[in-house]
């Protein structure tokens, strides 16, 4: 292996682990929802409401993350990893309801510039032919916050408190924001007229095929995040579990989690982007309308669950490769807004599940199964023009 390749495999891993941390923090809300919403003594309901704030804010990702094209993507990654450290220090030091908000808003903003320019910054040096295997292992990232972070997570709160899992989230950043200011190459991007935060927007914005790629993320975004707010109400809700089981039930959902960042990176590049989306959101689809089926066995539940984010893992990491070459020229741009596009869909997701919760858990997931029949008529507009880096990984 020549020292370029290993330089970029040693990088990978970094961001892989570093995004763990970042993946824990926004996804421990969800399991632990009720166990944060008593430890700030306000209804889990406030709570998911809080949830829309932060991924409303999370949607403002474009317009951060657009500095990894505009100046370079050093300064992106730093920008990214300085958001999530202030807004996890935040709530460490002041651990109320607002500061909940704000800070798990910080911490959420900054993984959507973080990410985005770390993709980008790969994306230059890798071929669009083998980046879909890059990005998958990017993005276990996701499924071992659920294996690794939630279960560390639980321990941090029976044994302290719920507040000391944003002391450890903040010395980790802080120790991250010195690694990356040492490592990373300073790469200044010439300003031009046509290089500004604005016109890549307005780029972007021209482009029917990027605008129907945003359309796909928001949607199965929307159609994942109705169902990842409920679980842990109807988990509860239907089997009456403890605390320690709606963690074992996370660590299911994140093998499920790892099991499709596998399969994507092995099968992404050979298989075709589009197709696996396709596939990917036609299982969603499947597991959607199964889940409400298995409500009276917790064993079945599990699996359905499974099914559910193992597919949806698929669909994600196929479309952020997917959209990584739709505008090259504004690629940092592009994915954040493809991530701004996710943080969208999770605010429709949030708006909508608790009032369908109310109705029933059918309509959870009747609402799921239609947002993704709407999301693959979308994809079917998206087009790409490949560009050929000539660093390979």
């Amino acid at each position: 292996m020549n020292t370029k390749k290993w330089k970029i495999n040693a990088e990978i891993s970094l961001y892989t682990l570093t995004r763990t941390v970042l993946s824990t923090n926004i996804r421990m809300v969800y399991p632990f929802l009720p166990v944060f919403a008593r430890g700030m003594g306000v209804e889990p309901a406030a709570l998911v409401m809080a949830l829309s704030v932060r991924s409303f804010l999370g949607v403002l990702g474009p317009f951060f993350a657009s500095i990894a094209d505009t100046h370079d993507r050093k300064t992106g990654i730093l920008l990214g990893m300085g958001l999530f450290t202030v807004g996890s220090g935040m709530l460490g030091i002041w651990p109320t309801f607002w500061s909940f908000i704000l800070g798990t808003s910080l911490a959420l903003l900054g993984n959507g510039v973080f990410i985005p320019s770390v993709n980008a910054y790969l994306a230059d040096r890798i071929p669009y032919e083998k980046r879909g295997r890059v990005i998958a292992i990017l993005e276990v990232n996701w499924a071992l916050s659920f294996i690794i972070g939630i279960p560390i997570v639980q321990l941090l709160i029976e044994n302290f408190n719920w507040v000391a899992p944003f002391f450890i989230f903040t010395a980790i950043g802080i120790l991250c924001l010195i690694v990356f200011l040492v490592i990373l190459p300073a790469q200044r991007v010439s300003k031009t007229d046509e290089n500004k935060i604005v016109k890549n927007l307005v780029r972007i914005a021209r482009s029917w095929p990027a605008l129907a790629g945003l359309l796909v993320g928001i949607l199965i975004s929307g159609a994942n995040e109705t169902v990842n707010l409920i679980f842990g109400l109807w988990i509860e809700d239907q089997f009456g579990i403890n605390f320690a089981a709606l963690t074992a039930a996370s660590v299911v959902i994140g093998f499920s989690e790892l099991g499709g960042g596998v399969m994507t990176s092995l099968f992404l590049d050979t298989f075709g982007k589009r197709r696996m989306i396709w596939f990917s959101i036609g299982v969603n689809t499947l597991a959607s309308v199964l889940l409400p089926l298995m409500q009276g066995n917790l064993s079945w539940a599990m699996a359905g669950l499974g099914l559910f984010f193992i597919s949806f893992e698929i669909s994600l990491v196929s479309t952020l490769t997917l959209m990584s070459e739709v505008v090259p020229d504004a690629r940092a741009t592009m994915m954040a807004a493809t991530l701004g596009g996710f943080s969208l869909g999770r605010l429709l997701g949030s708006l909508i599940a608790p009032g369908l919760f109310a109705i029933s858990f059918w309509a959870v997931c009747l609402a799921a199964v239609f947002l993704n029949l709407f999301a693959a008529g979308f994809l079917s507009q998206v087009r790409v023009e490949p560009h050929s880096p000539s660093i390979t990984a």
